[in-house]
């Protein structure tokens, strides 16, 4: 454990330059005082590494020294072989550099590795996208990453999900996420975490003004509060539906996560019912695609929502069809 403790420190301070002591140690979970005595140990093998004391202070290594070493153990490097959605970095136009990367870390290894790494690459492939997801729009995540990664605050036009109209926000930037095949903006806006999907991203501008993140707060840390708010949100609105029953498959696959409890299936009725937990009304509006296979039995104001939206629908098709007449 300590030789991977002193090749992690020495990677970090040859990516990183000059780091506080402190740093070092949470990063590494170990003491301060360990830490001092590794970059002794560090320096007795050989290594031009030395320590400034002081507010300023660090651990850093003799300006010019590199080292080639990869240091990756067997599993390290079977694991940076083993490649999530690929659709991730084409969003992002990274998949010529991606491949680019891994053969010359592959390379880089240590002859005894390249077999496994190279058979772990054709026998494991990761897939974060969701099956039946639905389409998706197009997602031009250039000028996010410009705002991301240029510290720049960032004028959106964005259309939440049930708007028919974009709204304009002046948003602080902390990075992008994808999320089971979903790329979100994170972002702070007027203080607070805001989660903003980026295929409903109509307009993306960057200012003239530096962003004004939170201090100590890094792009995970934004992330964890949000994606704490979703999943734990407490569904508000109990919904009951049927469902009929060569529908109820589907209906499982894309709602699954809503169930409060079982289904309710006698095995001979053709109905299905189910109970569900939503926290606005308007989070229902989906159960419309299943059109008269699913009713919505309660409450009243989800069906009013329901039954408004679908009206909505009626009569724009029923305008295009007297224009055509």
């Amino acid at each position: 454990m300590k030789s991977d403790r002193l090749l992690s420190i020495l990677l970090l301070l040859q990516t990183r330059g000059r780091v506080p002591a402190r740093e070092l140690a949470e990063r590494l979970e170990v003491s301060v005082r360990t830490i001092y005595r590794d970059v002794e140990a560090l320096s007795a093998s050989g290594v031009p590494v030395y320590a400034e004391r002081g507010r300023h202070g660090g651990i850093e290594l003799l300006a010019g020294f590199r080292t080639d070493v990869t240091g990756l153990t067997a599993d390290e490097s079977r694991a940076l072989f083993i490649l999530a959605a690929r659709g991730a970095h084409a969003a992002l136009g990274l998949d010529a550099a991606l491949g680019s990367a891994l053969r010359k870390v592959m390379a880089a290894l240590p002859k005894p590795y390249r077999p496994a790494a190279e058979v772990t690459s054709r026998r494991i492939l990761v897939d974060a996208t969701r099956w039946k997801g639905g389409p998706q729009g197009a997602v031009d995540l250039e000028a996010l990453q410009d705002a991301v990664f240029a510290d720049r605050r960032l004028r959106l036009r964005y259309r939440h999900s049930g708007d028919t109209e974009a709204r304009t926000y002046t948003v602080d930037p902390y990075g992008l996420v994808s999320k089971a095949g979903v790329w979100y903006l994170v972002a702070d806006r007027r203080g607070g975490p805001r989660l903003f999907r980026a295929d409903r991203v109509r307009s993306a501008r960057l200012t003239d003004e530096p962003v004004r993140r939170r201090p100590g707060v890094e792009l995970a840390d934004a992330w964890e509060v949000l994606r704490r708010q979703v999943e734990e949100r407490p569904g508000g609105i109990d919904v009951t539906v049927r469902v009929r029953r060569d529908r109820f498959d589907l209906f499982l696959r894309l709602h699954g996560g809503a169930l409060t409890e079982p289904p309710e299936d006698d095995g001979v009725s053709p109905w299905v019912t189910a109970r569900l937990a939503y926290g606005l009304v308007g989070e229902a509006r989906p159960l419309l695609a299943f059109g008269d296979r699913l009713e919505v039995l309660s409450p009243p104001e989800v069906r009013e929502e329901l039954a408004r939206v679908a009206a909505s629908v009626t009569g724009l098709y029923q305008e295009t069809r007297q224009r055509c007449d």
